[in-house]
């Protein structure tokens, strides 16, 4: 199971969905693709910093306080996550805190 934890300052994903093989692991993927555009977005559309770390089955994104922009990149990180998590919910789990 995929566990996304969510908190003011900082994003945490972890584990693998175990929903198909490797390779074809659709839920995998679209976690995947959500947090690395996140990243990039943040970067590429904002003057915001953050730190994170990338690697199989482990993600880390912390960020201080985001500019508006930075913040909503941050929501449109969420709408997909849910999405994906509400079509998936035996494969993916979302905290906050």
């Amino acid at each position: 199971m995929i566990t996304v934890q969510m908190s003011l300052h900082e994003i945490k994903v972890e584990g693998h969905s175990g929903y198909a093989p490797e390779g074809q692991d659709i839920v995998c993927s679209g976690v995947s693709v959500l947090i690395q555009t996140l990243i990039k977005s943040i970067e590429s559309f904002t003057d915001d910093r953050l730190n994170y770390i990338l690697k199989p089955g482990f993600a880390q994104v912390d960020f201080g306080n985001l500019s508006e922009a930075g913040s909503l990149l941050v929501d449109s990180f969420f709408v997909g996550i849910s999405g994906i998590a509400d079509a998936y919910p035996d494969y993916i789990k979302l905290t906050s805190t």
